[in-house]
């Protein structure tokens, strides 16, 4: 085993990790990005990522419950439509590859973060219930389930920036939005290993192991930010991850 390889791997999943928990995206655009980089296919490193992510949610989305960031109406209303979504996307990962479909997810998500940074030049900001959003929200969940397996990650840039930008609740958005992931993302991993040979298990370990470790500091930082701090953060990033897409 490579043990310079986990290393870097493991760097590149514990900042990864800080972005996704404190603001519920990014941990597979970024690990993902890595990963494409080192001449891995698509699919192959979509399937790393998520392996990855069965442990980083789990330990993100289980930090977020304890400290109270998770509405459990909207996290059952996100879990089983991202689940089948994510099980489509991976076996059409297999056949299509992901950056055909990649600019067009990345429009979406610059909208998104513009709407989002024109929230919060609000003066002052009404935050929506998070258990009032109801049946629109399987189809977005389902959306965000299947693009996250075509892109290598989106889950979180499509479910949490949507809702964010409807006006609910930041804190809670990002907690329910990150444990939900975790069932997402362990189908999705059941269904990468059924169609896959190959995959590089030391990459995924270093993710594992950076991801794991930076969780919970995550979660705490994503209850401590101000609302409107934590808004403006998460529609820059949007921009600044997905223009760069089209540049």
């Amino acid at each position: 085993m490579d043990w310079g390889l986990v290393a870097g791997a493991m760097l590149v999943g514990l900042v990864a990790q800080i972005v996704d928990g404190a603001l519920g995206m990014a941990y597979g655009v970024i690990s993902n990005s890595f990963l494409l980089s080192l001449g891995i296919s698509p699919a192959v490193s979509s399937a790393s990522v998520h392996l990855a992510e069965v442990f980083t949610t789990l330990t993100s989305g289980l930090s977020h419950l304890k400290v109270g960031n998770v509405d459990k109406k909207l996290l059952r209303r996100l879990a089983l439509p991202g689940v089948l979504g994510g099980i489509l996307g991976a076996v059409v990962l297999t056949v299509v590859p992901g950056k055909i479909i990649r600019p067009m997810i990345a429009a979406y998500l610059v909208i998104m973060g513009l709407l989002i940074l024109n929230r919060v030049r609000r003066r002052q900001i009404s935050w929506r219930d998070t258990s009032s959003a109801k049946g629109w929200t399987a189809a977005l969940a389902g959306a965000g389930g299947f693009l996250d397996a075509v892109g290598g990650g989106g889950w979180g840039p499509i479910v949490t920036s949507t809702l964010l930008g409807r006006g609910y609740n930041p804190r809670k958005v990002i907690g329910s939005v990150n444990l939900a992931e975790f069932f997402v993302t362990l189908v999705q991993s059941g269904t990468f290993l059924l169609l896959l040979k190959s995959l590089r298990w030391e990459l995924i370990l270093g993710l594992v192991l950076g991801g794991v470790l930076a969780a919970p500091m995550a979660a705490l930082a994503c209850r401590r930010m101000q609302p409107r701090i934590l808004m403006a953060v998460i529609g820059t990033v949007l921009l600044v991850l997905n223009i760069r897409i089209f540049l």
